[in-house]
């Protein structure tokens, strides 16, 4: 009878849940299991829990912890990715006996649409207190880069052998480096002139660019929705936001086999932009089949200075995150071993 209302109370609840054993092993699915996974039941149990996602942000073996310590364990900010779809979770794990055995009891919960939008606004909310405080220190390190090159200029004209000016010459180029790299860190504060452009003219330019950068040794896949209006941009500055973004997969990939990255653009209605409902966007995602980006960078991706690649400035993608807040829209990725996706939504 027990048995009976427990299968009842499992099969109805809106949680998705597993009972793994302690090889993480699935023995029992419900049905909202099932449609998390997109499978039944039956093609589910038996199977490891790593054979049912192709990826996933946290260290499975952390599942099994439960069974040594006696105690539940919950993790409010996992993402599995099931047939090439992100999902966001809440787990909750914990210890019990089922069929008289000692077993793990799998509690997953999607996170609702707002909790996300939440996470996506802090997100951004650090993103922009950082590039400020770079910003800061970047004219902080500015001002006196001006006196120090002119100090050197001086001191060159009144060298008593001009043999020294080898060494004055050495300050003036490393004065103008340093101004050239904090130029880059400031970036454009202001977007362009405006004007209504055709997107995928743009994204040509920037494939054609690309294509001269690695050789040709990249496969570039276009998939362009012809439905697609001009949009009200500064070319200039969404065609270099485009670059920096295909041009950093384009040099990831060139060492892979079977490189691609594929552009997708779309309409989308009612897009959601930084908590701001935007009636029209397009849609531009660029998706390459490349390592996939380390998860300690994932949250620190568009901060100045930060790259995952080996001999990169860590500028490209925060100024095409700056310029692209200067059209109102957004960035997003996701990524896992085998697929990266960055989101650009533009309000049309």
């Amino acid at each position: 009878m027990d048995s009976e209302l427990n299968n009842i109370i499992l099969n109805h609840q809106v949680t998705a849940i597993l009972i793994m054993n302690e090889s993480l092993q699935v023995k029992y699915a419900n049905p909202a299991a099932e449609q998390l996974f997109s499978q039944s039941a039956k093609r589910i149990v038996d199977n490891p829990l790593s054979h049912l996602i192709q990826h996933a942000s946290m260290d499975l073996a952390l599942l099994s912890q439960p069974l040594q310590s006696g105690q539940s364990i919950t993790d409010s900010d996992v993402t599995f990715v099931v047939d090439n779809k992100p999902l966001m979770l809440e787990v909750t794990v914990s210890p019990i006996s089922w069929n008289r055995e000692l077993m793990l009891l799998v509690e997953m919960r999607k996170i609702g649409q707002q909790r996300r939008l939440s996470q996506e606004l802090n997100q951004h909310a650090q993103q922009q207190a950082a590039k400020l405080l770079v910003r800061g220190l970047a004219h902080e390190i500015k001002n006196p880069l001006g006196g120090l090159r002119g100090a050197a200029q001086l001191l060159e004209r009144t060298l008593p052998d001009p043999n020294l000016a080898e060494y004055t010459q050495i300050i003036i180029e490393q004065a103008d480096r340093l101004r050239a790299l904090v130029d880059r860190l400031l970036g454009p504060q202001k977007p362009g002139k405006k004007r209504p452009a055709n997107l995928h003219l743009i994204i040509e330019k920037v494939r054609q660019l690309v294509d001269l950068e690695v050789n040709q040794s990249v496969s570039i896949e276009r998939d362009y929705d012809p439905s697609l209006p001009d949009i009200l941009m500064d070319s200039d500055q969404i065609e270099q936001a485009l670059l920096n973004i295909v041009s950093n997969a384009g040099h990831i990939l060139i060492n892979q086999a079977n490189p691609q990255i594929t552009i997708r653009t779309r309409t989308v209605h009612q897009a959601n932009i930084h908590g701001q409902r935007c009636k029209l966007a397009a849609r531009i995602e660029i998706i390459d089949n490349g390592p996939g980006i380390p998860g300690e960078l994932q949250d620190t991706l568009f901060y100045p200075m930060v790259s995952g690649r080996e001999g990169g400035t860590g500028l490209g993608l925060s100024i095409a995150q700056n310029l692209i807040d200067q059209h109102q829209g957004k960035i997003d990725v996701e990524s896992w071993p085998g697929r990266t996706t960055f989101t650009i939504y533009l309000p049309i």
